[in-house]
């Protein structure tokens, strides 16, 4: 702890001493006006001023950051978080490069046990259950059952890890959504350790490998969703390295009307803040507004940043921070420190702090002016009025496709198709809903709209209301504290009634993991090519998300869950029309059976108690007994199956310590690609064709193609994922006119195979690649895989016109080269092809952003001769680069370290 600007203090709490780096410390010595910077941008700060070592963070990296202005420029920040959190999807990869860089390390003579998590880590397994059964009380055992007889060789790595890793922690399955485990227990808002015999507390922050780990932020804690070579980074002791976001102050007044829930809350302020532009931005969310906001309205809103397409969006600590921790169960001492620490260093809301904060942007909403709504049919920022749903959606069936509508034509509009069941008959059309899940972790960690959906389940079963028979109905909690107060409260039996039985504790349909509708209602939809719906009470509702026969989805508060089961149909307009008949023939308008805020606090009251969550985190790592029956293998190193198809030893370290940092000569260009290439592109995350080269060789090893599961189950297999690296069906490799796929061009030969196969001839030859695009090279979801499998496909340099951020700071964590065409160039104003020859020089004595030369020879025997950007930014990352990646050189300082010790 270098602390130059002498900001090292003692705090006295109830609770102890600590000691804390005191950011007001900063404006009395005239360095920084902190009660004038966004809150978050003041924890960012801390992080720094605690983490100064003159190396990853410097005296000049907090000056920087300290003197933040609305309009902050290029101010580099080496972030060091608290802690990491990850869900098992892109947990899997982690510790399967964690597991072999333990062997890496005894190969060479040295300790297994020193590779563990620096910074501490937690995996949540929330993504691996799928709604098979539905509807009856046996639902939840079955889909738990099939969930590990499908996930087994990934669970058996994951209770290893759980066993043999320190500072690493695992949620076994069936316990909730990660990022509500991460609000209701996880999250301490302030942290202790032990540092040079102090007692030191200091903001919680983290970064996790799901993009809602913003949830969190409802809760005054720093973090947002990374890529996960990002993530492993951080575990390891490393910076996150950003630029100090502008930060968009968002003024909330007013309170909510009668009616309206967060959901609907949350799906105006995505409107409001896709239509202003948001991305890459933090928000922060003040005003007189917040304070009549829930913590987990907060965290409602919280989460959904990615979907407004912010970083985050963030709630300061106050008073209702304090009230959420009270009633999730958390110790008192920890309360106690929460308060004092964020009084005493100027982290805790009021009405007077917030004056003095200056914004780089303004926006504001009256809360008296939220309406119900739904957002749909393909986007999460397409807010409609739930009086307007019915006219929108017919609408959407006859908007052409480019627009996203359905593009059906008029004589297509009143088609039906009669279902034939045992003891039943019924017909399907264009807009019946066909899927109704209270789902995600969006809204099923508010007791407002789950109490809210279980009181209008008994009104609509007291007025003898049932479920449409073709609707595929489920209730995935985030955590088991959910059912536990709706036991309590006396409404799961209603919700039951009306088949939303508990089917899993995990993401479910949100993420695409609805299981297949029953046989009958999809071979319906297919030969009747009908647009049928899915309403969610989750975040996302892109177009094929869903389920493969939905092609309208609807996201919404999972009371309009529970009435669009009831209804049927997304053509209702449920101000002027009944969602049934009761008994008598008497119609039931939806505000007959829609409960009032004042019921709903009533039911919060009488059934929501600290004590439901003592009794559910006590046992939070244990597991069910299947969890604890898992065989899973022990001892510091894990023992690899060379039969499994899901985990294998990657290749990442097998010359470690031999890179050679040189020039690049004779590459060849593997793909030349146009702007916005994607993640997706680079990296595909769905299903596994059949012809690919990753589905010939799951063929090869005896899996059958109804068993190849998708790429982001197989990600702990590097032999399936560098075969589906730019394997995208959608890709464009410009090399080949009139050809969209995966494929590539053998040169000098001109033999056009997958791009696989060709990348392996070029090996073979010892030709090194290249890959040549346009701007925003890699955008989307942060993606390791879309670096890893570049490297093992043999490329050594990007050279493109501009990169996503993350994207390229993952090329640079596996040792690939991005390189940056000079301000006015590309490939067209230079006149390349992707058919020359190129040379790559000055990499021996790279520095930061250094300007290297590139010979791109051609057949003709010309040579075109131009300047680029190496994009390595920082001092850090050019050991990066020379390493080979981030976890090649941890691994060998922490070699070095031992050698000299």
């Amino acid at each position: 702890m270098k602390d130059s600007f002498q900001t090292l203090k003692t705090l006295n709490t109830p609770s102890g001493t600590y000691a804390y780096f005191d950011l007001t410390e900063l404006e009395r010595k005239g360095i920084a006006e902190v009660s004038r910077l966004p809150f978050s941008i003041r924890i960012m700060l801390e992080s720094l001023l605690r983490n100064e070592d003159g190396y990853q963070v410097t005296r000049e990296d907090i000056e920087a950051l300290a003197r933040w202005t609305p309009e902050p420029g290029e101010i580099n920040v080496p972030l060091k978080l608290a802690r990491v959190i990850l869900q098992d999807f892109t947990g899997v990869p982690a510790v399967v490069d964690l597991a072999a860089m333990r062997d890496a390390v005894a190969e060479r003579g040295g300790d297994p046990k020193r590779i563990n998590p620096v910074v501490p880590a937690d995996l949540v397994i929330d993504h691996s259950v799928q709604v098979d059964a539905f509807g009856t009380a046996y639902a939840f055992f079955y889909n738990v059952e099939k969930e590990y007889e499908r996930n087994r060789e990934r669970y058996l790595l994951l209770k290893w890890a759980q066993g043999a890793l320190e500072n690493f922690r695992v949620v076994p399955p069936g316990t909730g959504i990660v990022h509500q485990v991460n609000l209701e227990y996880l999250a301490k808002v302030v942290m202790t350790k032990e540092e040079g015999g102090l007692t030191l507390a200091f903001p919680d922050s983290l970064v996790g490998t799901d993009s809602h780990t913003t949830m969190v932020n409802g809760l005054g804690v720093l973090g947002w969703g990374v890529g996960g070579i990002e993530a492993e980074a951080v575990m390891l002791g490393q910076p996150y390295y950003m630029l100090a976001p502008k930060v968009v102050g968002f003024k909330l007044y007013g309170e909510l009307p009668e009616g309206a829930t967060a959901t609907d809350l949350v799906l105006t302020i995505t409107e409001i803040l896709r239509k202003h532009g948001v991305v890459g931005k933090f928000v922060e969310f003040y005003g007189p507004g917040v304070a009549k906001l829930s913590l987990a309205d907060r965290a409602t809103i919280a989460n959904m940043a990615p979907e407004y397409g912010a970083t985050m969006g963030f709630f300061p600590v106050d008073e209702e921070t304090l009230n959420y921790l009270r009633l999730t169960g958390r110790p008192e001492e920890l309360i106690a420190l929460v308060e004092a620490y964020t009084k005493a260093n100027g982290l805790f809301r009021t009405p007077e702090a917030e004056e003095r904060v200056r914004y780089s942007e303004y926006l504001e909403l009256d809360l008296s002016t939220v309406e119900p709504s739904l957002a749909g049919p393909k986007r999460p920022q397409d807010r409609v009025a739930l009086k307007e749903v019915k006219q929108s959606f017919l609408a959407h069936l006859t908007k052409p496709v480019k627009e996203r509508g359905f593009g059906l034509t008029p004589d297509q509009l009143n088609k039906k198709v009669l279902v034939k069941r045992q003891d039943e008959e019924f017909e399907l059309t264009h807009g019946s809903v066909v899927i109704a899940a209270i789902t995600s972790c969006t809204n099923t960690s508010n007791p407002t709209v789950m109490l809210g959906a279980g009181l209008l389940a008994k009104k609509a079963v007291e007025a003898g209301l049932d479920t449409k028979p073709w609707v595929k109905s489920s209730l995935a909690p985030g955590s088991k504290v959910v059912t536990d107060y709706l036991e309590a409260s006396g409404l799961l039996p209603f919700l039951e009634a009306l088949r939303f039985h508990v089917v899993g504790y995990g993401c479910t349909t949100c993420i695409g993991n609805s299981g297949p509708l029953p046989e009958d209602i999809a071979k319906t939809v297919e030969e009747g090519n009908l647009v049928v719906a899915a309403v969610l009470s989750g975040n996302r509702n892109f177009e094929g998300r869903i389920n493969p026969h939905v092609k309208a989805n609807y996201l919404a508060s999972p009371m309009l869950v529970v009435a669009y089961a009831l209804a049927g149909r997304m053509d209702i307009d449920f101000t002027t029309e009944p969602l049934g008949y009761d008994p008598n023939g008497r119609p039931v308008y939806l505000k007959d059976i829609w409960p009032s805020m004042e019921e709903i606090r009533e039911a919060m009251a009488k059934t929501l108690d600290p004590e439901l969550f003592k009794k559910e985190y006590a046992r939070v790592f244990q597991g069910d007994e299947r969890w604890q029956a898992l065989p899973a293998p022990t001892g510091e190193l894990f023992g690899w199956d060379p039969e499994s198809t899901y985990i294998q030893k990657p290749p990442f370290f097998q010359n470690l310590g031999q890179h050679q940092v040189g020039d690049i000569r004779g590459a060849r260009v593997l793909l030349v690609l146009g702007d916005s290439v994607t993640t997706d592109h680079i990296s595909p995350a769905g299903a596994i064709p059949v012809k690919s080269p990753a589905g010939q060789y799951l063929i090869s090893k005896g899996v059958k193609p109804e068993d190849f599961n998708s790429y982001g189950s197989r990600r702990g297999n590097h032999e399936v994922m560098m075969r589906g690296t730019f394997a995208n069906i959608r890709i464009k490799n410009l090399m080949l006119d009139g050809v969209e796929g995966g494929y590539a061009k053998k040169l000098p030969e001109g033999e056009v195979d997958f791009v696989y196969h060709v990348a392996m001839r070029y090996q073979e030859e010892g030709t090194p690649l290249v890959v040549i695009a346009g701007k925003e090279y890699g955008t989307g979801s942060s993606r390791d895989w879309a670096a890893k499998g570049t490297f093992l496909l043999g490329i050594k340099a990007v050279l493109a016109e501009s990169f996503e951020r993350i994207h390229r700071s993952n090329l640079v964590g596996m040792g690939v080269l991005p390189l940056e065409f000079l301000p006015g160039e590309n490939r067209e104003t230079l006149g390349l092809t992707g058919y020359e020859v190129y040379d790559i020089l000055g990499l021996e004595d790279l520095t930061p952003r250094k300007r290297v030369e590139v010979v791109a020879r051609r057949e003709d025997g010309t040579e075109v001769r131009f300047q680029a950007i190496a994009r390595l930014d920082t001092p850090v990352e050019v050991d990066y680069y020379k390493n080979g990646g981030i976890l090649q050189t941890v691994l060998l300082n922490m070699l070095k370290k031992a050698k000299a010790q």
